[in-house]
């Protein structure tokens, strides 16, 4: 983690002298975190050149809830995935992240789960669409299933 650290210092001082880096990466977070233009290239053809932000506002109809409860072993994704206008679950360490487009709905449904299964919601941010979520909705590809073209 330190190189990392390191790593995106050392870009951002050359940057800030005007030296243009190109930094190759398959970590989207870490293109995310260090620059401030990204290609995304599918199949050796850029799908997308922008600032990642603006890749992301692309496709804002893609939305998250992550939330985190007081006890994870008693939390199922599969009854999390069965509330209203959740699209996807995705279990990130001790956090949940419901996809949706509906923030709304889906912070009281999990108000109402958290209810019913006996247990405490201790933190719920609203996340917009991740450098990832461009990616795939640019590709066709999940990385998660390396590789196999998702289905619209």
């Amino acid at each position: 983690m330190q190189s990392n650290l390191i790593i995106r210092d050392v870009i951002r001082e050359l940057n800030e002298t005007g030296v243009t880096v190109f930094l190759t990466t398959h970590n989207i977070e870490e293109a995310n975190l260090a620059c401030d233009r990204v290609a995304i290239i599918n199949r050796g053809h850029i799908a997308a050149i922008d600032s990642p932000e603006r890749l992301k506002n692309t496709i804002q109809s893609v939305q998250s809830i992550e939330v985190a409860f007081n006890t994870v072993s008693l939390v199922s994704v599969e009854d999390l995935a069965q509330i209203s206008h959740v699209s996807e679950v995705r279990k990130q360490g001790d956090k949940f992240r419901l996809i949706t487009e509906d923030p709304p709905g889906v912070i009281d449904g999990v108000m109402e789960y958290a209810r019913d299964h006996n247990v405490r919601v201790i933190s719920v941010n609203t996340l917009g669409p991740s450098l990832e979520d461009v990616f795939i909705r640019l590709t066709g590809l999940d990385i998660r299933t390396k590789g196999v073209k998702t289905i619209d």
